[in-house]
């Protein structure tokens, strides 16, 4: 379990959480009120004697048990602990409650009585009061709500890990017509909460190069800790969002509200409202709606990647929105990487070579050239192939596959595995910090979903160098959007 929480934290960019938790030895985390690295680091303690308490009473009452009321014990202990790590986690705004949404669904290794009290902060957390959010909104926009917009509703609809979200309507200046809006309004004191937080963040570098001889994770923790602070200004996340919304306009089935930017600051986010489903819905559909939001999940990450060369670098069912004609509106761009031209020219090179051209030796050659792989590693180039390989099985053969949540843990272990002699000789560059959540994010979610299809084709259609033609109807519509804009 501490490898798979370590795994975890990295994966989810809160490497600062992980090093708290190694030092404390407690599970996970607890409230925000304070912002202090002190203040948080002791209630990350007083979680860790409570679950520890826990536990140390269970194994008190199972001494003189039956077997049968041994296994009741057991299952009662995880449904309490569980409960006390997810409530403490909703309201330690910030960092550690990403780790915690992310850790919902990430591996198949959790408890599943801790999967599904996480599951509650994909979508919803303990909000701050109606008093403190009308306060932001009037220091942000000057003036209070009731004065802002022609309606205002003082409970929040969605709360997260840095902000909640409420619902209101403005007359539209261009059209004068009302319209429903959401409001993202920013936890005060959350950003010296993350600063506090990501104090840690060296000293996890420090552990991870003592632990895996060969990686460097000064580029790693940088670029973590840039992405975050950036996260917590909004007027780059509205800018963000409304990059997608513009390069996204008509599409058939991926949908980004566009903002309202006369009432967006640097602490609020005005933008379209939008009506939906949540996740746990959509697991509940038939496998056939299950496959299709599979397929508009993977074409919106991989058109943004390749067609716009962003990647919206916090793949969690939360941010999904999901509507009965099979459309996904995606939500939250605080954590977008925008990737330079020589950068996707190296993405496109890796999985050019490995997936489609099966090249082993040029494979091995552009992740040398890319800092992934130590010059002249003496390693075989075919095990080379084999272990940098594993992220492309999806894609590799022209085959209809399913994703499984077992494929999904075996890329989380195998990115965390340093068992392996290539492993000691590979790092992270900072390019591929965050290019590792589609593979750590992207595909727990389709495994979730137990998704059926061709997504070699799919990914054809989608690569820069394949030109692949339409191979379901949702690439169907696709290639017609495509054509209209052009």
């Amino acid at each position: 379990m501490k490898k798979l929480l370590g795994a975890l934290a990295i994966a989810v960019g809160g490497v600062y959480g992980w090093s708290i938790w190694k030092r404390r030895g407690s599970p996970l985390p607890s409230a925000i009120t304070r912002g202090s690295m002190a203040a948080r680091n002791g209630e990350l303690a007083k979680l860790g004697v409570r679950v520890g308490a826990t536990y140390a009473s269970a194994s008190a009452r199972k001494l003189f048990a039956s077997a049968e009321r041994r296994v009741q014990i057991d299952h009662e202990t995880e449904l309490k602990s569980a409960a006390q790590v997810a409530d403490r986690l909703g309201q330690m705004k910030g960092a550690l409650m990403k780790l915690g949404q992310m850790a919902s669904y990430l591996d198949d290794g959790l408890p599943a009585p801790l999967r599904a009290a996480l599951s509650q902060l994909q979508s919803s957390a303990p909000p701050m009061s109606a008093a403190l959010a009308a306060d932001v909104i009037e220091r942000e926009l000057g003036a209070p709500p009731e004065q802002l917009f022609v309606e205002w509703d003082p409970e929040p609809i969605a709360a997260a890990s840095i902000g909640q979200v409420h619902r209101a309507v403005i007359i539209d200046p261009d059209t004068g017509a009302e319209r429903a809006v959401a409001v993202k309004v920013q936890y005060p004191g959350v950003d010296a909460a993350i600063d506090a937080d990501l104090k840690n963040a060296d000293l996890l570098g420090f552990l991870l190069q003592q632990g895996f001889s060969g990686l460097d994770p000064s580029e790693m923790v940088d670029e973590v800790k840039t992405r975050v602070r950036e996260e917590l200004d909004y007027t780059t996340e509205a800018r963000n969002q409304q990059i997608f919304a513009d390069w996204f306009r008509g599409h058939p089935f991926i949908k980004v509200p566009a903002v309202v930017p006369s009432l967006s600051t640097s602490r609020v986010i005005t933008s379209e409202l939008v009506v939906g489903q949540p996740w746990s819905w959509v697991l509940q559909q038939p496998q056939e709606y299950r496959d299709r939001v599979a397929e508009v999940l993977f074409r919106f990450v991989f058109r943004s990647l390749y067609g716009m060369h962003k990647f919206n670098g916090d793949p969690h069912p939360g941010n999904y929105v999901f509507h009965e004609d099979g459309t996904v509106t995606f939500l939250d761009y605080g954590l977008v990487k925008h990737f330079t031209d020589d950068e996707m020219t190296t993405f496109i090179a890796m999985v050019k070579s490995a997936a489609y051209e099966n090249d082993v030796p040029t494979f091995r050659d552009v992740l040398e050239n890319a800092g992934m792989l130590k010059l002249d590693a003496p390693v075989e180039t075919d095990d080379v192939g084999t272990y940098f390989g594993r992220f492309y099985e999806p894609v590799r053969a022209n085959r209809e596959i399913t994703w499984t949540p077992s494929y999904a843990s075996g890329i989380v272990r195998h990115t965390f595995d340093r068992s392996s002699p290539i492993a000691q000789y590979a790092t992270v560059p900072r390019a591929f910090v965050f290019i590792q959540r589609i593979n750590l994010g992207l595909y727990a979610i389709l495994g979730e979903l137990g998704a059926t299809g061709n997504y070699r084709r799919i990914a054809e259609e989608l690569w820069p160098f394949a030109d692949g033609a339409p191979s379901t109807a949702l690439g169907r519509a696709e290639a017609d959007w495509a054509a209209s804009r052009q």
